[in-house]
């Protein structure tokens, strides 16, 4: 008899912990425990705070509004997610992006289906942890790990 796979459970303190733009990041489950399936990702973001445009044509976004208010954006329009909302953002490389548009932290449960962008905010982050380098050196190492993991990114007001 084949043995199943293990159920995985993770509590409020465990994950790995990322800072990434200004925000705390909590990786719940990553891609190399789903055996890349998927990645569930606990994103805590400041106010005024949010990626700018980008689009990711090789997998599923999927949001869940824990706590505050998110403006999302994308080439089709704009959604202010509240306190149990939920965004999909599909397969196929929509641009968009999001703001934290409130004074309190917004708390966000982002699902990626297959996983990757964990492994992207681990780069980032350690990076960005252990770099001295110049602020074009940095972005130039940033622009390239986007383009490594299909990120395609956009100026800050593409979508306006």
């Amino acid at each position: 008899m084949k043995t199943p796979n293990p159920i995985i459970t993770v509590n409020e303190t465990e994950g790995q912990k990322l800072k990434i733009a200004g925000g705390n990041y909590r990786i719940i489950i990553s891609g190399k425990q789903t055996n890349g399936g998927y990645a569930v990702i606990e994103m805590a973001v400041p106010p005024g705070a949010g990626p700018n445009p980008h689009s990711h044509a090789d997998f599923t976004e999927t949001f869940f509004v824990l706590e505050g208010e998110v403006s999302f954006k994308s080439e089709l329009g704009s959604y202010v997610a509240k306190k149990g909302s939920f965004v999909n953002i599909p397969k196929g490389g929509i641009v968009h992006g999001f703001k934290n548009l409130s004074n309190e932290p917004a708390k966000l449960l982002c699902t990626v289906t297959p996983a990757g962008l964990d492994d992207l905010f681990e780069e980032i982050a350690e990076y960005l942890e252990t770099s001295s380098n110049t602020e074009s050196e940095t972005k130039e190492k940033l622009n390239s790990l986007f383009e490594k993991y299909g990120q395609q990114m956009f100026p800050p007001d593409y979508l306006d």
